[in-house]
């Protein structure tokens, strides 16, 4: 509850996330920032939960018809269905039969036999005393029917009997879905007769059955034997076997089939659609994660090919540092003649540059322009490798101001290759620069609430950019932007004080930045790195709070700034558990965890998080899905992590799938238990379908 507290504060003194995750884990218990996002999330949903409870509850005081029991009510309700249950009975509605019936005078009739207080009398007989042709009710059956109108909208809005009938219908229902058309093919074939429980139903099959109704391919429902709502209903309303009560059951069942069924049937079926999206965009948010985080391939020369067949294949070479030296467009998928001339082309530039990489996208023509590259690397001898990356998003980012801003003198098509090449170089630097819902990483994406996922996978972004750091002399714009605490206008003036005053010496000089503040510099400082600065600390994730701190610890380990740069403090942690970390970190005057974090920064300066993980996987030779026999075992690249499997790169354009129940011998309820994006896997052929280029995988029964 502590931790809780103290984050809801820090949240409300305007900290960001990122900031609050990594400085001040003291105060919340060293919670990662994912945690503390749903924290944040969920303080949000809980805070518009409060507005809207004191709204209603002004709402009705304005009627003069709160009660202590309404209010108490409102006070215990803990979701906003229950607070808009309790609300509906007065809420101001359009015009219904009941409505109608009241304008006609008839809910004191209605109220007498709801109350079911005269044993005997039918209410038929009780109706012979509205009959009133001047208020438009000519008959004693026009009165009844009238009266059980009201009858019927005062039971849809009992908040009790909605909520009843709601947790039946969620625990007892069926999701149903129908062809509108049986004869008709479509990747919806599978849902053409269809039926699961309302309770146990997968959230992407949710979602599967949404887009065929859409689509208008299925026809969607909620089915459930009626019986187990009325049964309930009957036995909170019906006082005894009398007339009335027999009249109050035909109203039940009236507004059980009119009112409360169509109602709750939607209401259930958002809340399955909620759902199904929030697990959808966790799914998206730990894929597009682990993509980010995968590790670069430093300082090497790279080709990036942007594969195309009437066009040509887009090529552009660029160094370590993902600068520009030469682009060209060669033709591998034309005649003969074309070939050979892309062929030397590739091998002058690979000899030209000394290239150590090539990154091909997966787009049209990507398997074509793969067997090329391989060819000719075979042919040269060349230990050059290459790798297919997913070149999703690359065309919206050539198209994108930033990319005119960054590359004004190449044309779309080459700005695309350059990015291709800067993806393998350096995943994260470049693919921020993409709008993330654009990177493919997901499921659904395009059926999402757009604002909830973009608030997602952007934060998603940030708690990448800033795990990694940016060097503040050479970080782009849009790298900056995802940095806690700078704004769009500060980035600018970060660049613009780069441009006019040369590189920054210190990260202390981000103060002299136009707009960036004290409490700006607060949260930014230490996610940017200065590898030049004559304070090696700003080389580090230190934050200048701690810099005092680490100075001292330094100090009383016999160390120096000098032992830092030349990277001889392996055994500081040694030195300090030897000393005690507790009695070391009172003595500085510091919590354990910020000790503990100053010391990994100062055993590594400039580190990268990402250099941990397993490389990518290069290839030098490819294969084609004619080649693959069932029982093969090959290597390939996880490229996405779904609900019912992950898709795996094996190298011959088409990736193959491995279902979740072929994933590993125990048993998992998700995919992402074992798999994640960008890691390198063993699987076997379980079977090849060429003519729907479909491969079956399993990790299962591999010999090692």
């Amino acid at each position: 509850e502590e931790y809780v507290a103290n984050i809801i504060s820090l949240l409300d003194e305007g900290n960001t996330i990122p900031f609050i995750a990594r400085y001040r884990k003291e105060m919340h218990g060293s919670l990662d920032d994912q945690l503390i996002r749903e924290i944040a999330d969920k303080l949000t949903y809980l805070r518009n939960l409060d507005t809207r409870r004191e709204e209603v509850r002004e709402l009705i005081r304005g009627q003069e018809k709160l009660t202590d029991e309404i209010s108490d009510s409102l006070d215990k309700a803990e979701t906003l269905a229950e607070i808009e249950d309790i609300y509906r009975p007065f809420k101001p509605k359009r015009k219904t039969r009941a409505s109608v019936a009241k304008e006609k005078g008839l809910e004191p009739l209605a109220l007498t036999i709801f109350a079911q207080e005269d044993a005997k009398t039918l209410p038929i007989e009780m109706a012979k005393a509205y009959v009133d042709s001047e208020k438009g009710v000519e008959t004693e059956q026009d009165a009844l029917q009238g009266a059980l109108d009201i009858i019927a909208e005062m039971i849809s809005d009992n908040a009790d009997i909605r909520k009843r009938v709601r947790n039946i219908v969620f625990r007892n229902g069926n999701l149903v879905s129908k062809a509108v058309d049986p004869e008709k093919d479509s990747v919806y074939t599978l849902y053409y007769d269809f039926k699961e429980p309302v309770e146990k139903i997968a959230s992407h099959r949710v979602l599967a059955v949404n887009r065929g109704e859409d689509e208008e391919v299925l026809k969607v429902s909620i089915e459930i034997e009626p019986s187990k709502c009325l049964n309930i209903m009957k036995m909170l309303l019906v006082k005894g076997n009398t007339p009335c009560g027999n009249a109050v059951i035909t109203a039940a069942e009236d507004a059980y089939d009119r009112l409360i069924f169509p109602s709750i049937e939607r209401e259930i079926r958002t809340a399955l659609t909620d759902d199904a999206d929030e697990k959808a965009i966790k799914l998206f948010s730990l894929n597009l994660h682990q993509l980010l985080m995968q590790p670069p391939v430093k300082n090497k020369v790279a080709i990036g090919l942007d594969p195309g067949y009437r066009t040509g294949c887009k090529l552009a070479v660029v160094d370590g540092t993902g600068k520009v030296l030469d682009t060209a467009v060669i033709y591998p998928t034309h005649s003969g003649d074309a070939v050979n001339r892309s062929k030397a082309t590739l091998k002058s530039m690979i000899n030209k540059y000394h290239v150590q990489i090539i990154a091909i996208g997966n787009g049209t023509a990507s398997k074509e322009t793969e067997i090329f590259t391989s060819s000719t690397l075979k042919e040269m001898g060349a230990s050059t490798q290459y790798m297919v990356v997913s070149e999703a998003g690359a065309s919206v980012y050539s198209a994108s101001k930033l990319a005119a801003t960054e590359l004004p003198d190449f044309d779309l098509t080459l700005r695309s290759a350059v990015s291709i090449a800067r993806r393998l170089q350096d995943p994260l630097a470049e693919l921020v620069k993409i709008e993330p819902k654009a990177i493919g990483v997901g499921q659904y994406q395009h059926d999402m609430p757009q604002k909830r996922l973009e608030e997602a996978l952007d934060g998603v972004v940030e708690g990448c950019v800033n795990t990694v750091g940016a060097d503040l002399n050479t970080a782009s714009p849009s790298l900056l932007s995802h940095i806690a605490g700078l704004t769009p206008t500060i980035c600018k003036n970060i660049v613009n004080y780069r441009e006019q005053n040369g590189i920054f010496k210190t990260r202390k000089e981000l103060l002299k930045v136009s707009k960036l503040g004290p409490k700006a510099f607060e949260q930014c400082a230490g996610f940017l790195r200065v590898s030049d600065s004559k304070n090696v600390l700003d080389n580090t994730a230190v934050h200048p709070e701690s810099y005092d701190a680490a100075e001292k610890l330094l100090e009383i380990c016999g160390c120096s700034d000098e032992d830092i740069r030349q990277n001889r403090l392996g055994d500081l942690r040694e030195i300090a558990e030897e000393m005690g970390i507790e009695k070391l970190a009172e003595q500085i005057g510091i919590g354990v965890p910020t000790l503990s974090d100053i010391i990994t920064e100062l055993t590594r300066p400039g580190r990268d998080p990402r250099d941990e993980l397993p490389p990518p996987l290069l290839r030098s030779d490819v294969m084609d899905i004619k080649d693959l026999k069932e029982g093969m075992v090959l290597k390939g690249t996880v490229r996405n992590v779904i609900d019912f499997g992950a898709f795996i790169d094996i190298g011959v354009h088409q990736d193959g799938l491995v279902h979740v129940s072929q994933i590993s011998n125990k048993f998992i309820k998700h995919p992402s238990e074992i798999l994640k994006v960008g890691d390198v896997v063993e699987v076997m052929i379980l079977s090849v379908d060429l003519k729907k280029q479909q491969i079956k995988l399993t990790m299962k029964g591999i010999k090692k």
